[in-house]
């Protein structure tokens, strides 16, 4: 495609996904992900890809499990209760150093909840999600050109660092339309070399398995796992920074709640009130320096999510609690209005004024 096209979030994911040479989608159908399903079912027997719709989660993350062990660009997607049921195979990938995208766009919870736009997943995503020590790279698109986009970077991720990659959707950027453009795209040049891909008898044989029954040796895997994310934190964190130089009040916001927020802070700059904006577009690996520079001039932030409140500790963590952190929220499906947000601004910038 060199032409924008009207799509929704989750068909730009797919389409995307099969440009950045996926070939292989294992999934099962849950609201409000099951376009990427069904575009997937449409479109990859035409390009000799495989589309299996797996008998539950749990088979259609080890397919992925599979599939991921022979070096191959691989896809899954669902949406909160089933990235639960995934969550025993991503920690499967991860401890294997496995490269995966994971797209999970989100529904309120938690139990079955309700089918409407949440982002109440932000722990499950960037505390790991499952069992064990490790993480996800966690990518938070805010527009639907983003959810293109960071199928590609996700992909790249995944297979320069080894590791499941998490695309990091609420329902509103899945079902939502507006033009994209996709991107002229060459992959990487990576040796997966530890690849399980036959040997023709021209090397010993790879053996791709999580399971080590000798603590001191699990260990050392589990250090060396770890010194490969604190590469990808010092080179991967990224962030929108809108209007933050001179900001006395700062929005933290992703997704669809950036989006909202960026309308409050117009609102608010042309009130007279210095109002910026911190987008994570990686929610793992953190943009803490971008938080750490804002706090240096700030006087507040405000967390804007629609959750009962999790990012919000990680705003905490990256100012390291020199500035107060409130909290604007809707949960369950709702999302908070503009203003809403400005309404939290007045009331933050209010109590600074009467100090």
């Amino acid at each position: 495609m060199t032409d924008k096209v009207l799509m929704k979030g989750n068909e730009a994911i797919a389409e995307a996904a099969i440009q950045a040479g996926c070939r292989f989608y294992f999934g099962y159908p849950i609201t409000p992900q099951t376009e990427i399903a069904a575009y997937m079912a449409k479109r990859m027997p035409k390009i000799s890809g495989t589309f299996l719709q797996a008998e539950s989660e749990i088979a259609a993350i080890n397919m992925v499990y599979g599939v991921a062990s022979a070096g191959k660009r691989v896809m899954t997607s669902s949406s909160s209760p089933g990235i639960s049921l995934k969550s025993e195979g991503i920690s499967y990938i991860a401890g294997c150093d496995l490269p995966a995208l994971i797209v999970n766009v989100q529904r309120g919870g938690p139990g079955l909840g309700g089918i409407q736009p949440s982002q109440s997943d932000y722990f499950q995503a960037t505390r790991g999600g499952g069992h064990g020590d490790y993480h996800v790279i966690a990518l938070a698109p805010a527009s639907v050109q983003e959810m293109a986009d960071l199928t590609f970077k996700g992909f790249d991720l995944a297979d320069i660092y080894r590791t499941p990659v998490m695309i990091l959707a609420d329902g509103t950027m899945g079902q939502m339309m507006e033009p994209v453009k996709m991107k002229d795209y060459t992959p990487p040049d990576i040796n997966k070399d530890w690849a399980v891909t036959g040997t023709k008898m021209m090397r010993e044989h790879n053996i791709i398995n999580s399971l080590c029954l000798d603590p001191e040796s699990l260990e050392i895997s589990n250090f060396k796992r770890y010194e490969k994310y604190k590469t990808i934190c010092e080179k991967e964190a990224m962030c929108e920074e809108y209007l933050t130089n001179d900001a006395d009040i700062v929005i933290a916001a992703f997704g669809i709640a950036a989006r909202v927020s960026k309308n409050a802070v117009n609102e608010a700059r042309a009130n007279g009130l210095k109002v910026g904006m911190i987008r994570p577009i990686t929610l793992w690996p953190f943009p803490k320096d971008a938080f750490e520079r804002a706090a240096e001039k700030a006087k507040a932030f405000i967390s804007v999510e629609l959750s009962m409140g999790q990012m919000i500790e990680d705003v905490s963590l990256a100012v390291r609690c020199r500035k107060p952190v409130y909290l604007c929220n809707r949960a369950g499906g709702m999302i908070p209005s503009p203003e809403q947000v400005l309404a939290k601004i007045n009331e933050i910038a209010n109590m600074s004024n009467s100090k």
